[in-house]
């Protein structure tokens, strides 16, 4: 029942990476930007459900309402004032730039609540449940980031196959120019591509913290590191890639922590990103892009 249980754990773990990384594969998929603030708006949206359960004793549904709402807005701001202005510029510009936002969030969220870690109370509202005679036992926040990732990724594709804006979003990250020609307000839809990946990334920070309840200001770093290998080993640019890099990746991680070393576990998981990018560049289900001359 240990290796059931390992296994669960791993995909629960897995799960909060995938929901990050879909934030990252919209971006980069449609704007063709790494967003490595990425990582700290999981922290920020994790302080909101924080501050609005513990300060306001608000319901946690509320709370995590609030905290999509702000790093929504957050999302939108950095956009507009940090990557829109970069969009014809290299490639190195912009990941400089990201690196600078996501220390600005980093050392703004120190200076508000301090280095001390705060202990996040769950918003799931049920407990585990025990199965076999109590020999596996299943924690609710498993069940609810399970559950979560999954309705998200169907979500996801479906908007982006069917709605109006999600046609605008796939004419976008085809090519800007023309999807310009056509009528797209290119700008309006790579701010809403900003705005639903920070929207994932509150969600992801709260169902983090509820199973891991530390958080501090550097909450979002690593988990936001692994969430773009996530993106990466599943093919970045695809919605249901970075679900099965995600979870793959929680799985590696959480078998390497009970088999093999706790210490190399994120040796191991970026180990097995670069063999898989030797054998298969693009990822698991990346297409291969064909440059325009």
């Amino acid at each position: 029942m240990t290796l059931v249980s390992n296994l669960i754990n791993g995909i629960s773990l897995g799960s909060v990476y995938a929901i990050i990384a879909l934030g990252y594969t919209m971006v980069y998929g449609i704007a063709k930007m790494l967003n490595f603030a990425h990582g700290d708006v999981i922290m920020v949206g994790a302080y909101m459900c924080f501050c609005s359960m513990t300060y306001l004793s608000l319901p946690p549904i509320v709370s995590i309402l609030i905290a999509m709402v702000v790093c929504t807005l957050l999302g939108v701001i950095v956009e507009v004032l940090a990557y829109r202005p970069l969009r014809k510029a290299s490639s190195l510009a912009v990941l400089i730039t990201a690196i600078g936002v996501s220390y600005l969030l980093q050392n703004a969220a120190l200076l508000i609540w301090g280095s001390a870690p705060k202990t996040f109370s769950s918003v799931v509202p049920f407990g585990s449940v025990s199965l076999f005679n109590g020999d596996l036992i299943i924690t609710g926040e498993s069940i609810v980031t399970v559950a979560a990732c999954v309705v998200i990724m169907i979500c996801l594709t479906v908007f982006t196959k069917k709605s109006r804006m999600g046609k605008a979003m796939r004419a976008v990250s085809e090519d800007k120019d023309a999807a310009q020609l056509m009528g797209i307000n290119v700008n309006k839809t790579i701010a809403i591509t900003f705005a639903i990946g920070s929207a994932l990334a509150a969600i992801a920070g709260v169902l983090l913290c509820s199973a891991y309840p530390a958080l501090t200001p550097t909450t979002g770093s690593m988990p936001g590191i692994k969430a773009f290998t996530a993106a990466v080993f599943g093919g970045i640019g695809s919605i249901p890639g970075a679900m099965i890099g995600g979870v793959l990746l929680g799985v590696i991680e959480i078998f390497s922590k009970s088999y093999i070393s706790s210490e190399l576990a994120d040796a191991i998981v970026f180990g097995v990103l670069i063999v898989v990018l030797l054998v298969k560049p693009t990822g698991l289900l990346g297409k291969k892009i064909t440059e325009k001359v």
